[in-house]
């Protein structure tokens, strides 16, 4: 496919599990990949693959890198939210955690991807995928700032696939579960790789809360909103 007509994906959280697989698995299919991370260099940015060295505390940063990738390849077709911040407390004092570490974790979780939805919108960017976890829907004792953000990110892609879906835009909660519909704590790059690029190549919005077994897909679960 040629550069000026293949489609673009923006990954924000580029790491070595879900936003790696995401890439390879998007690349492979024709897409020019925007990557947004600490971890990135720009240097190593090729004609298929542009890197934003990105720092998600900033919301600048989240601008910056829709403007980039705007700038370079073109409005991206695809975000992926894949960046989470979690700082733990003991089990049973889930309001141990010091104010600034708290304030920091609710940046990332929320007012950066808020942010990032924001900048889809305008894009405009006709699907928005969070990297969610069961967390909000069940609380785990040691993750409030962690919990506090998916459950605020979950929202937020509810009220978005409610609000704009008649505009022709798709939003995701995507939360991968064991077959019994718990948690998963080693959750699998590839899997989400390959929901991810389903979820972008239908034209419809499916279940914005998108919880996903390996190898079965979505199930909905009791605690499925």
């Amino acid at each position: 496919m040629p550069p000026s007509t293949s489609p673009i994906i923006l990954v924000l959280g580029a790491g070595p599990n879900i936003g790696q697989h995401v890439a390879r698995t998007f690349a492979a299919g024709g897409y020019r990949v925007a990557l947004a991370a600490r971890s990135v260099k720009e240097a190593d940015s090729t004609d298929s693959q542009l890197n934003i060295p990105s720092d998600f505390t900033k919301v600048e940063d989240v601008v910056n890198a829709f403007e980039r990738v705007k700038r370079v390849f073109g409005v991206p077709n695809v975000v992926v939210y894949n960046v989470s911040a979690s700082t733990r407390t003991p089990p049973d004092e889930p309001f141990s955690l010091p104010l600034i570490d708290f304030q920091h974790d609710l940046t990332i979780n929320i007012t950066s991807l808020y942010v990032a939805a924001h900048q889809a919108v305008a894009g405009p960017t006709p699907t928005f995928i969070v990297t969610g976890n069961i967390l909000n829907v069940e609380t785990i004792p040691g993750f409030i700032s962690q919990g506090v953000g998916k459950s605020a990110g979950a929202h937020m892609m509810w009220a978005a696939a409610n609000a704009y879906n008649a505009k022709g835009y798709k939003f995701y909660y995507a939360d991968e579960r064991k077959a019994d519909g718990t948690a998963k704590y080693r959750v699998d790059g590839d899997a989400h790789a390959q929901l991810f690029k389903s979820l972008a190549e239908d034209k419809s919005q499916r279940e914005w809360h998108h919880t996903f077994v390996m190898g079965k897909g979505y199930q909905k679960f009791a605690s499925s909103l």
